[in-house]
C-alpha cells in the first residue's frame, strides 16, 4: 500500500510543514512505500487527489485544516483508495468526531498505523463535503471567520467568535424552506446546519448527536432571531446546549433540501457560495476512513 501525504503549506500557519521530517523519518524506517505532495494554489489537493486515485489505490492523507481535507475528499470520493487525516489547520473540526477534541501529540504515527472503517459522506449540489454545510446566517459566519484567522495569534475558536460579532452587525433573517423524510419546516428561519459531523467553526459542538456512519443527516434549524437573541445563543451553541433553547430544533433525516427566496450563504466544509437551493445527499459507509490507533 502507498501512503501519499497531501500536504497545505499555508494551514495552521506553517505548522504542516514542519509535519514533513517526523513523516520521512517514521515512514523511511519501517521501508513504507509514500510520497509526500505539498499544494501550490486554492484547489491543487483535488488535482492530486484524483490523479493519484486514478494511478493507484493508496491510503490518502490530509495534512491541514478540514477547508485542505475537503479538497482531498473531493479529488477521491469515489475511488477505491482511502482517506486518513493529519491535523494541522486551525479547526481540524472533523477529526474532533473521530477522537475527540483534544489532539494527541503522537497523532501523526496513530494515523499511520490507523485501520480503515467505512464512514458516510455528502454531496450537496455539486460538491462532496464530509463534515458539516450550513445556510444563512452560519455561513456568513464561517465567511467572516476565514479572515480572522488569517492574522496572526487567532485560534480557531476566537476566529469563530470576531465572525459572530462582525456577522451580527449585517444580521439578517431569511425566508427558507427546510424539506426532511417527513417534515416540512418553513419560515423565516437564522440558520439551518446539516452534517455527518459534530463539531466546525473551530470547535463550536453545533450536532452533538451526529454519528458518522448511521446514513443520516443531523441537522440544527434556528428561527428568526434578534441581534440580541443571537447574543444568547451562541455561547450555548459552541457548546452543544442550544437544543432547549426556543425556536432550536434538531433533527435527522436522510433526506434535506433548503429552499429560499434569494440566494444566501451556503458553507460547505468552509467553501461559501452563493444559492437559493441546497440538495443533499448521503453515501452511507461509502468512505474507507482511516481510524487513528490511539
Amino acid at each position: 500500500m502507498k501512503h501519499l501525504f497531501i500536504i497545505n503549506p499555508v494551514a495552521g500557519k506553517g505548522k504542516t510543514v514542519r509535519l514533513i521530517p517526523g513523516i520521512t523519518e517514521y515512514c523511511g524506517s519501517r521501508d513504507y512505500r509514500y510520497e509526500i505532495v505539498t499544494t501550490d494554489y486554492p484547489g491543487h489537493a483535488t488535482e492530486i487527489a484524483k490523479q493519484k486515485s486514478d494511478e493507484e489505490p493508496c491510503r490518502i492523507y490530509s495534512v491541514g485544516g478540514d477547508g485542505t481535507l475537503n479538497e482531498v475528499l473531493n479529488g477521491m470520493a469515489g475511488s477505491s483508495s482511502s482517506l486518513a487525516v493529519i491535523p494541522g489547520g486551525s479547526g481540524n473540526d472533523f477529526i474532533k468526531s473521530i477522537i475527540g477534541s483534544r489532539i494527541p501529540d503522537n497523532i501523526l504515527t496513530a494515523t499511520i498505523e490507523g485501520t480503515e472503517r467505512l464512514i458516510d459522506y455528502a454531496r450537496v449540489n455539486d460538491k462532496y463535503f464530509i463534515n458539516i454545510s450550513s445556510v444563512g446566517f452560519d455561513a456568513e459566519v464561517a465567511y467572516q471567520t476565514g479572515h480572522f484567522k488569517k492574522l496572526p495569534l487567532i485560534s480557531g475558536k476566537i476566529a469563530y467568535i470576531l465572525g459572530i460579532l462582525s456577522t451580527i452587525a449585517i444580521c439578517k433573517n431569511h425566508h427558507m424552506e427546510l424539506i426532511l423524510d417527513d417534515e416540512v419546516i418553513s419560515g423565516r428561519s437564522l440558520l439551518i446546519a446539516a452534517g455527518i459531523g459534530r463539531y466546525y467553526g473551530g470547535g463550536v459542538f453545533a450536532l452533538p448527536d451526529a454519528e458518522i456512519d448511521d446514513g443520516l443527516f443531523d441537522i440544527c434549524h434556528v428561527d428568526a432571531k434578534s441581534r440580541f437573541s443571537i447574543l444568547r445563543l451562541f455561547p450555548q451553541y459552541m457548546k452543544g446546549l442550544h437544543k432547549s433553547i426556543e425556536g432550536v430544533r434538531l433533527l435527522r433525516s436522510k433526506k434535506v433540501e433548503i429552499r429560499t427566496e434569494t440566494p444566501v450563504p451556503l458553507n460547505r466544509d468552509g467553501e461559501i457560495i452563493l444559492t437559493d437551493k441546497a440538495v443533499f445527499e448521503i453515501f452511507h459507509k461509502s468512505l474507507p476512513f482511516v481510524i487513528p490507533a490511539l
